[in-house]
């Protein structure tokens, strides 16, 4: 397994990036995918990592929450975070399922 780092400063942070994901995959499929991504975090993560979705492949990897604030600001520390990331609009979304 390599640790090969994103680059979120590349990234802008947007509020439509959840919509349009269940726009797309309809709303079970898009909670599914959001479990799964809570599910990565619970079994492999610790309290330093994130869980995140890639929204076109439904890909998940696991990010440093401190990388994730340095590089955009968002403060990704709490629980049932998930990071949505759309590599083709270069926009990220910070969620935090109930």
């Amino acid at each position: 397994m390599s640790d090969a780092q994103l680059d979120f400063a590349a990234l802008t942070p947007v509020n439509h990036l959840w919509p349009a994901f269940v726009e797309r995959l309809g709303t079970d499929k898009a909670q599914r995918a959001v479990r799964q991504a809570l599910d990565l975090q619970g079994m492999r993560g610790h309290d330093g990592t994130l869980p995140v979705l890639f929204v076109e492949t439904g890909g998940l990897a696991l990010a440093s929450t401190d990388l994730v604030r340095e590089q955009t600001g968002l403060n990704a520390h709490g629980d049932r975070m998930v990071l949505l990331l759309s590599s083709r609009d270069q926009v990220i979304q910070l969620l935090q399922q109930a």
